[in-house]
């Protein structure tokens, strides 16, 4: 099973990795990247482990991932099978983001083709709201995400593609 550290600070509607989104959001490196097993998604210092998807304005700020423009995705060049993923993230109140997984189509990235782990606290519907993986997995009550740190450690196994 692969292991991935990764870790996402969110100030606006946004995402990152087969994490998804719209801009502004900033990302820096997880502590738990250097533990034995696991492969750091983000090093802080480039977006080479990643292709943007859309029209977000992704680059590197102090250490940190930043879009502050449009809407895009960052999807992980290379494909996985069975893995395992922390993610530690920062979220204020109007955040529309997630993480999605098991893309089918790495160049179209939507809800109907991955699963979406979601990070929002204000979905119109709270079932699927952050915590949720959005049309299968629903939350109640549903954590809040807003002005804290907050961890997602997400275990992915077989079937390898949504859709």
């Amino acid at each position: 099973m692969n292991r991935f550290a990764a870790s996402f600070l969110i100030t606006a509607t946004a995402a990152l990795i087969t994490v998804s989104g719209s801009a502004p959001w900033q990302a820096s490196p997880a502590k738990a990247q250097t533990e034995s097993g696991w492969t750091s998604l983000f090093d802080g210092k480039s977006l080479d482990n990643f292709n943007k998807v859309g029209d977000a304005n992704w680059r590197i700020e102090d250490g940190a991932v930043v879009a502050d423009k449009g809407t895009g995705f960052l999807v992980t060049k290379n494909s996985y099978g069975d893995f395992q993923l922390r993610a530690e993230f920062w979220a204020d109140e109007d955040a529309n983001s997630g993480i999605y997984i098991r893309l089918s189509d790495p160049n179209k990235v939507t809800a109907e083709n991955s699963y979406e782990v979601n990070i929002y606290d204000k979905r119109p519907e709270p079932i699927y709201g952050t915590g949720a993986i959005v049309g299968l997995a629903k939350v109640d009550p549903m954590p809040k995400a807003a002005g804290k740190w907050n961890i997602y450690e997400i275990s992915a196994k077989s079937p390898s593609r949504k859709g």
